[in-house]
């Protein structure tokens, strides 16, 4: 039998308030609460690694760093995250190597049924994030569910991505377009 947990990492319809799903989400909120405050960049950065899915070497956030779940979360080797992150986990949100991001990023995976009925039977699904290698997201950079963002790419401040992009490219605005092409180093 499949759980709710495995339909909503699958981006299938589940219901959220499944009593596993709920139980993760308040012992992460709990864990959260502790783990950003405290001020030793190391002990905080360890915390938050023990509770998201893999995080590779040199893994940085400033506090207030806020997610769902965690599980779904996979970050490569040298990520630094900068204050007020939150991560909306119902997908797998998966983050390349040698990424940065400013202040107050959101990186939002659910998706809520656009028919009223299904969306007040608290029905809701989800598609995942895939950010590769060498990103770099300016202050305020909103993701929305489904987007793939290829290597190389640099998001400006305040853009909201709404569709994929891939690599090599300067996007910003909202919704984010191209402003400039990067030359690919051959």
């Amino acid at each position: 039998m499949t759980t709710e947990r495995e339909k909503m990492t699958a981006g299938e319809p589940y219901q959220q308030f499944d009593k596993e799903l709920i139980d993760r989400r308040v012992y992460i909120r709990q864990q959260i609460e502790e783990i950003n405050h405290i001020t030793n960049n190391n002990n905080r950065n360890d915390r938050f690694k023990a509770l998201l899915a893999d995080t590779g070497d040199d893994f940085f956030v400033e506090s207030d760093f806020k997610f769902d779940y965690g599980f779904n979360i996979h970050i490569g080797d040298h990520f630094y995250g900068n204050y007020d992150m939150t991560f909306l986990d119902t997908c797998p949100i998966t983050i390349g190597s040698h990424c940065y991001f400013g202040p107050n990023i959101g990186l939002y995976t659910p998706v809520h049924p656009l028919d009223p009925t299904k969306r007040n039977a608290d029905v809701e699904l989800g598609k995942p994030i895939t950010i590769g290698n060498s990103a770099w997201l300016g202050g305020r950079v909103t993701i929305l569910p489904g987007v793939i963002l290829g290597d190389n790419v640099v998001v400006g401040a305040g853009a909201v991505v709404t569709k994929s992009f891939g690599d090599n490219v300067v996007i910003a605005g909202n919704p984010a377009r191209i402003i400039k092409e990067i030359p690919s180093k051959a």
